[in-house]
């Protein structure tokens, strides 16, 4: 297998496959549990913790734990909009068109119940400039959420602008950014960023599905969705998944991100140079993106045809984002009005995982993919 889909998932490294194993089976107790091994299972939660705290840069007390970035997202965001019903007439909510669906789909819920949603709408490559937003923010904005990397063409967007702004602005706003496909791939620390609000996840980097983290800048309110129990600060209430925790952990502590960005780097610029020579491509990703993420489209091919043929010779790749289940991708739409683009697009996602070797297969069957299906047309 080729697997070069890692924005979608990545496969569990050794470490964290055994510090799940070892949670399981041997320190299994509830960590709310007022008996020893409650309490040792609490210890051990309180450490994991500590380990995604530092990887933020912050306060081992300001990480919550959830099932993921889709939860963390829609705790940041339906919390920080139920916290700021104080300000009773502030209603605006500013989003970049190209957010995750967990992001775009909740900002189009509280659309549907009255907020006003601003979409910044992004260049050809998904870039937005810190004037829009400095435009789209105002008094009345209740919550900004941007993203850091986009999923589909990692663009890097400008979150770092986003606080100031809206300290310019004399707005009330919260600033939530997801940081799921930029958590120990980008050197950033949560202080500098200025976010109020940050989301990672745990199966981008190596770790377990099923676990992520909400970062809550210290002083910052937001609202509970879950109601029941007195975990994670009674802002996600429920038994912690502990042994996907302590995974989560060890994929943080195993993770190389100098080491691993350096190789990624190189394997996306042969892959660059090598698809470059495919006649009619068009890159959807720009020099400055991710050098995990590469989009591109071949028009005049359907995505999930060329999926499909890569599939059959044991190639992954991604049609879109994972989370839309092969619908057409917003992110694309934000960015091209050009349907055979929009209809064509592949992304490729990167780890030091991959290889010259695996990315000389990859264009070998991309240009037998176009010979064969332009073949299959004219016949």
């Amino acid at each position: 297998m080729i697997y070069l889909d890692t924005a979608a998932t990545t496969p569990v490294c050794g470490p964290a496959a055994a510090a799940v194993q070892q949670a399981m089976l041997q320190q299994f107790a509830n960590p709310s549990s007022r008996h020893f091994a409650g309490v040792e299972a609490a210890g051990a939660l309180e450490r994991h913790r500590a380990v995604i705290a530092a990887a933020l840069g912050c306060q081992k007390e300001e990480i919550f734990f959830t099932s993921g970035g889709t939860e963390a997202n829609h705790l940041a965001v339906f919390g920080a909009v139920e916290a700021a019903k104080k300000f009773r007439e502030k209603k605006r909510i500013v989003i970049s068109a190209i957010e995750h669906a967990s992001v775009f789909e909740s900002a189009k819920q509280l659309e549907a119940r009255g907020y006003e949603v601003v979409y910044l709408q992004p260049d050809r490559y998904g870039n937005i400039t810190a004037a829009q937003l400095a435009e789209a923010i105002d008094e009345n904005t209740v919550l900004v959420s941007m993203m850091y990397i986009n999923n589909e063409l990692g663009t890097v967007l400008p979150a770092a602008a986003v606080k100031g702004i809206i300290r310019a602005k004399h707005s009330p706003a919260l600033f939530h950014c997801d940081c799921v496909q930029a958590f120990c791939k980008k050197e950033f620390r949560a202080a500098a960023l200025g976010a109020d609000l940050i989301s990672v996840s745990a199966h981008k980097i190596f770790g377990p599905k099923g676990v992520g983290a909400l970062y809550i800048k210290k002083g910052t309110r937001i609202v509970p969705q879950v109601y029941g129990g007195e975990q994670e600060g009674k802002m996600r209430p429920g038994t912690q998944a502990t042994a996907l925790i302590a995974g989560f952990a060890a994929a943080v502590e195993a993770y190389r991100s100098a080491e691993y960005s350096r190789a990624v780097k190189a394997v996306k610029a042969y892959a660059v140079q090598r698809l470059e020579q495919l006649p009619g491509i068009v890159f959807n990703s720009d020099e400055a993106a991710s050098e995990y993420i590469l989009n591109f489209s071949l028009p005049g091919y359907r995505s999930e045809v060329l999926l499909n043929f890569l599939s059959a010779q044991g190639i992954c790749v991604a049609a879109g984002s994972a989370c839309a289940k092969g619908k057409p991708s917003h992110v694309l739409s934000a960015i091209t009005r050009d349907k055979a683009v929009a209809d064509s697009a592949i992304r490729l996602s990167f780890s030091h995982l991959n290889t010259p070797a695996q990315i000389d297969i990859l264009t070998e069957q991309l240009q037998l993919a176009l010979t064969t299906l332009a073949h299959e047309r004219n016949a």
